[in-house]
């Protein structure tokens, strides 16, 4: 078969890695590149001659391609994969998929009306460890999920017209939809902007999922230390998964607390703590950005259905619209049914 030509669109922060995996994927052939900076687009080039360049994205589709990558700013999202779409390519977007329920909608038609795949980058779901973790849930290793906490801190890049909520919950969301596969029944959020006015750099989440399940997501541009972690407290065991570890990513502790069976006696105030081993698993975890390229490609050549779709894009939009409108209003908590 020949191979899937690709055009990456933006190459900025995240497009060298993308142009980087579509090259080196044996099935897919990078084709060309576009960015409004010419001297981002030379360096593209002098690391490889055979692709093509260009300022004006538009020019990709006359290229004879089979997909596009969309990887420019956010609110820019909607009107480069309609473009894409109209003209029959498959797109992958990078997250989040648009900035308004609106327009992910527009674009989740469209591709259905073009027989097209549209696809957003939502790179945790093929990250090694969160897949073995979603295992753990789903095989009933960790008993029932109780609650679950995210935390994603540093020292962040302030951008233009874009806050902590739009650049880094997506990620979080993203990963608590594929381990629990259902979506909040509410959303509520309390932040604030410690650097730039009306620039909310700090915001805390907490989601109700059926079964009264909650998750909470810490996320801040502002914090000393670089933190990557989710904890899931489940009724039999306790998981963290620590994406900054380099090789140790999962611990699963063995430990619990029970409350004692009735008496009448002291006990009854009681509770029965487990303090039980500590395992660390033997986890596979190639590259993410790379297994999720290689899946843009799979759902073109073989029709395998998106593991991050344009609903799935759409599912992490309610909520952090709803998050944003609440955040804006001052209400605190939106109901999401």
């Amino acid at each position: 078969m020949d191979k899937v030509r690709i055009g990456v669109i933006g190459c900025g922060y995240w497009g060298p890695n993308l142009i980087r995996n579509f090259s080196e994927i044996q099935s897919s052939e990078m084709v060309a590149v576009a960015d409004l900076r010419e001297e981002r687009l030379k360096a593209i080039q002098n690391l490889n001659h055979d692709i093509k360049v260009t300022q004006n994205y538009r020019d990709l589709f006359d290229m004879n391609l089979d997909g596009v990558v969309v990887a420019t700013p956010p609110k820019t999202h909607y009107t480069i994969a309609r473009d894409a779409l109209e003209h029959n390519l498959h797109v992958m977007v990078e997250k989040p998929l648009t900035i308004s329920c609106h327009d992910a909608e527009e674009l989740i038609e469209l591709a259905a009306k073009k027989n097209r795949r549209l696809m957003v980058g939502h790179t945790f779901v093929y990250n090694g460890a969160v897949r073995a973790l979603k295992n753990l849930i789903h095989n009933g290793d960790i008993g029932k999920v109780l609650y679950i906490d995210s935390a994603r801190l540093s020292l962040g890049l302030y951008q233009p017209g874009l806050n902590v909520l739009w650049d880094l919950s997506p990620h979080d969301i993203s990963i608590l939809l594929y381990l629990l596969e259902a979506n909040p029944l509410s959303v509520e959020v309390f932040g604030t902007s410690c650097i730039l006015e009306n620039v909310h750099d700090v915001v805390h989440l907490n989601l109700v999922f059926p079964e009264n399940t909650l998750a909470h997501i810490h996320i801040s541009w502002i914090a000393p230390v670089k933190i990557r972690q989710i904890t899931v407290i489940g009724s039999k065991k306790m998981v963290v998964f620590n994406d900054i570890s380099p090789i140790e990513k999962i611990r699963i502790y063995d430990k619990g607390v029970e409350p004692l069976e009735y008496s009448r006696t002291f006990a009854d105030w009681q509770c029965s703590y487990r303090q039980g081993d500590v395992v660390i698993p033997n986890i596979h975890c190639p590259e993410p950005l790379r297994m999720e390229c290689q899946h843009f490609i799979d759902c073109i050549t073989d029709n395998v259905p998106c593991m991050s779709s344009g609903e799935d894009g759409l599912n992490v939009i309610k909520i952090i619209e709803s998050a944003q409108n609440a955040l804006l209003d001052g209400h605190h908590e939106e109901i999401l049914l």
